[in-house]
């Protein structure tokens, strides 16, 4: 047999046995792959798909019932306090997105600069964030307190008011300190991100914007900001999507009040489904609630992050 015969056939024979293992390494990836499958699928996916089926359907939490009623309860809540949630959770979203944000971008700033005890103030200020947001709700309900609150009796002291305010059942107060005890928790954790990002920048760029002539604005706007582009992208889309989820600092400060001036769409699901007990108009809410979500993202990523590629 010539040389050539013998490749050939040790090449058929090759063939199947790679073949063979390229399909055992894709039934490999299966197996490793299918835990998380099905925790998607049993987790997120099967309750997603469920709220959103029984948003149509009459059903109540006591009395049951899966009437099929298609848009009515949708029709129905559109119809209802729909803008006035919607509007309280857009300010409640962009006030606890943008106030932290800014907090926290000033912080990392500092805490990256020359100042002694550094890495003491960088553990110090992690502490808002590590404490369970339950717990700072509650905190902050005892300062905004009307009657024995730190903060009314900070300002009395100080002379600016004659009598204690409750800040809690004034609408505008009460979405302000809902927004204020969010920004507490949530400034670090931005600070924390902001700052990593900062430490990455290297030391020649700013040394060489010296040497030019730049002064401390013009590195900030020319070195310091193109660098922290990407990372202040994500820590705002991140942001914008827990805030626009967000429940226990609203519920258990005002729930939801008082005239529903704080009501946001998680607070209007959780009242629908478990006081009213309409679970039909909780699934329906709950429809609205994560189109709109959806679309705050898409508009987000499409004009929001400029240049960046998402996802890169």
């Amino acid at each position: 047999m010539s040389l050539s015969h013998t490749n050939t056939a040790a090449r058929r024979i090759e063939a199947p046995r790679r073949n063979q293992r390229k399909l055992s390494d894709t039934h490999v990836a299966l197996l490793l792959i299918s835990p998380a499958l099905a925790l998607l699928l049993t987790i997120i996916l099967y309750p997603l798909v469920n709220s959103m089926y029984i948003g149509l359907l009459d059903k109540s939490l006591i009395y049951g019932g899966d009437e099929f009623v298609g848009m009515q309860n949708i029709q129905s809540i559109l119809k209802a306090d729909f803008l006035l949630i919607l509007r309280n959770t857009l300010v409640f979203t962009t006030g606890a997105t943008l106030l932290p944000f800014g907090l926290g971008f000033g912080v990392a700033l500092i805490l990256n600069g020359p100042i002694r005890g550094r890495g003491a103030w960088r553990g110090a200020f992690l502490m808002p964030w590590l404490v369970p947001s339950v717990i700072v709700s509650f905190l902050w309900l005892w300062i905004f307190n009307a009657n024995y609150g730190v903060l009314n009796g900070m300002l009395r002291n100080l002379g600016l008011i004659e009598s204690n305010l409750n800040w809690l059942s004034n609408s505008t107060s009460a979405m302000t300190a809902v927004i204020i005890a969010k920004t507490w928790q949530t400034f670090p954790w931005i600070a924390v991100m902001i700052l990593a990002a900062l430490q990455t920048i290297p030391r020649e760029l700013y040394e060489a914007a010296a040497i030019s002539g730049a002064n401390t604005w013009q590195s900030f706007r020319y070195v310091t900001a193109p660098h922290l582009r990407g990372v202040s992208s994500i820590v705002l889309l991140l942001s914008l999507i827990w805030n626009f989820q967000h429940f226990e600092t609203i519920y258990v400060m005002t729930q939801g009040g008082p005239a529903k001036a704080t009501t946001t769409f998680s607070v209007a699901v959780y009242q629908t489904a478990f006081q009213s007990f309409d679970l039909g108009k909780a699934g329906a809410l709950g429809i609205l609630w994560m189109l709109l979500l959806s679309l705050v993202v898409a508009v987000y990523l499409r004009f929001g992050m400029g240049d960046e590629e998402v996802g890169a």
